[in-house]
């Protein structure tokens, strides 16, 4: 292969990443892809050896001193690339010898995306364990003193009717201590529902996942009844399978119930659109294992997006981008997909919310 001026022209049209290399190691070419995965100008790099950009950068210098003796035509390999505070690059790696003493090796890095998704459901995973773990030991922790608090109040509530007050007086304290047990109340609904999931036996049938669709549709309409529009775009083919129907009405219905109201100012408009879209999806990795079919279903909403500070933090608990949410929506839909051996994700601008569950089939 030959380099020429035309074709070097022709390579800032690639998507892939392309550096060509002088005799010596060191980079002669990047294109414009190649600009914006190393996240420099071709100035600031020119003349450098690969070494010099990356912190483990001798693995793929090794690559590049067996092609420049020959030893291969072209070599891929999947490589992570650490670089000094930035986020390490999962790339897959080509590297290619040319018919050009002056510039012998051409190397292509392609974001490794599949890597990148195995890597981003592992942390969901491991953060949705621990999640379950503190969440369990924080709401054990409260329930003893809080039935204790409540009690306590209680009592004091019956004290005050046997004392010697004036009526009013006595009225008053008694408002106090029904502000304490309400709040107890409040704080022990709060806490029953974070250990819901891990209650409630795992209850498994056939299901029709259109059904389930059709159940969350009804609810939000009855609900949001105008100024919501909700497209269905089902693909009838998808077969039934076993899981929780009551678990996957719950999770589809938070997500969708979220959805509803961060569309409030375009409801008000009377343009608000939310999208349930199904579709099967072969050869998914989902937690280490691979499965030959699964459902892609997907919420969309043209609202406004979520916002950035907490984007990454929605499955935590406790975490709500509206005010007075209790930010338990999204975990608990989560757990309850993940009984099923899935995963929610979630990809957002202004605009286009979509979070996609992916669930294994038989």
């Amino acid at each position: 292969m030959k380099i020429t001026p035309s074709s070097m022209r022709g390579l800032d049209l690639l998507a892939s990443s392309v550096l060509i290399l002088d005799a010596e190691g060191r980079i002669h070419y990047a294109n414009a892809a190649a600009e914006i995965l190393l996240e420099s100008s071709f100035k600031a790099i020119a003349n450098q050896t690969l070494s010099a950009l990356f912190v483990d950068g001798e693995p793929l210098m090794q690559l590049v001193a067996q092609a420049l003796a020959h030893q291969f035509d072209d070599k891929r390999q999947d490589m992570t690339l650490q670089r000094v505070g930035r986020d390490p690059l999962q790339v897959d790696c080509i590297v290619t010898t040319l018919d050009d003493p002056a510039t012998p090796v051409l190397i292509e890095l392609r974001a490794n995306v599949q890597q990148l998704k195995l890597d981003r459901e592992e942390r969901l995973l491991d953060q949705s364990q621990a999640n379950k773990e503190l969440i369990r030991n924080l709401a054990h922790e409260i329930k003893n003193p809080l039935g204790g608090i409540r009690g306590a109040a209680q009592l004091l509530e019956l004290e005050l009717r046997d004392l010697e007050l004036p009526e009013r007086r006595r009225k008053d304290l008694c408002e106090y201590t029904q502000v304490v047990i309400k709040e107890a109340d409040r704080l022990q609904t709060l806490v029953d529902r974070l250990l819901a999931p891990h209650r409630r036996p795992h209850i498994v049938g056939d299901v029709n996942i259109h059904e389930v669709c059709e159940r969350v549709r009804s609810l939000i309409v009855a609900e949001f009844p105008h100024g919501l529009t909700i497209l269905r775009d089902y693909d009838a083919s998808i077969p039934e399978f076993r899981g929780d129907k009551e678990q996957l009405i719950q999770a589809l219905l938070n997500i969708a119930h979220n959805a509803s109201q961060a569309l409030a100012e375009r409801i008000a408009a009377g343009d608000a659109e939310l999208t349930i879209k199904t579709r099967i999806t072969r050869q998914v990795t989902l937690a280490k294992q691979r499965y030959r079919l699964a459902l892609d279903l997907h919420i969309i909403d043209n609202g406004p997006g979520i916002a950035a500070e907490i984007r990454d933090r929605i499955f935590y608990p406790l975490v709500s981008g509206r005010e007075g949410g209790s930010g338990l929506g999204l975990t608990l839909a989560q757990t309850f997909v993940q009984q099923h051996q899935g995963v929610i994700e979630c990809e957002s601008r202004p605009g286009a919310t979509d979070f996609r569950i992916l669930i294994p089939l038989p």
